[in-house]
């Protein structure tokens, strides 16, 4: 079973994840922000990964508990990836819902950039700062090592729109981190390592 365990614990958060890649999209997940919770529910469940999250906010700052959480769950992700043997690292996926469409590619590259382009004309959804959002894919991405791009397609209603990037965003990561049959005990790149 590939699975982490990562804490982050600093003057303005405390942080505690679990994840298992192989697992079957159960989750556990209390940020203190019900938006933000919703979106990590859709994570869990379109990635198909078992995610447990609490995060406790120490200062009421709804920037660093999601940056934290970020950062957090990519660390726990880059260390449930082991050696990555055989995964296909390479996923991508359009997603709809409703009017919005979303793409997202994503590669387990061993570098680490991330680029956001959504629409988001709210500067609130819910309980939810918008500006959040790219922040919070940057900040999984540097800490995953991973090369991610999540781009608008259509779509004018804000929680559509980000629903859609985290479902995505999800379900891409459930294809790059899949064992090939074919190559199970090989790194997938010419310089041996990712």
């Amino acid at each position: 079973m590939r699975e982490a365990i990562e804490n982050r614990n600093t003057k303005e958060t405390e942080v505690f994840v679990k994840i298992n890649l192989d697992g079957n999209g159960v989750y556990n997940i209390d940020t203190g922000i019900k938006f933000f919770n919703h979106m990590l529910e859709q994570f869990a469940c379109h990635s198909g990964f078992d995610v447990e999250i609490k995060a406790n906010s120490l200062d009421g700052n709804n920037h660093h508990c999601v940056e934290d959480v970020g950062i957090t769950l990519g660390r726990a992700f880059l260390k449930a990836l082991g050696d990555k043997k055989g995964i296909k690292r390479y996923g991508e996926k359009a997603l709809p819902l409703d009017e919005a469409l979303v793409m997202t590619c994503v590669d387990i590259s061993g570098r680490a950039f991330s680029k956001t382009s959504l629409d988001l004309k709210d500067e609130r959804t819910d309980d939810f700062e918008t500006v959040l959002v790219p922040h919070f894919f940057m900040s999984f991405a540097q800490n995953a090592l991973i090369t991610l791009h999540i781009r608008m397609l259509d779509g004018f209603n804000t929680h559509h729109i980000i629903e859609a990037a985290f479902k995505s965003f999800a379900r891409s990561l459930r294809e790059a981190v899949k064992i090939s049959d074919k190559e199970n005990d090989r790194i997938p790149s010419t310089k041996g390592i990712i």
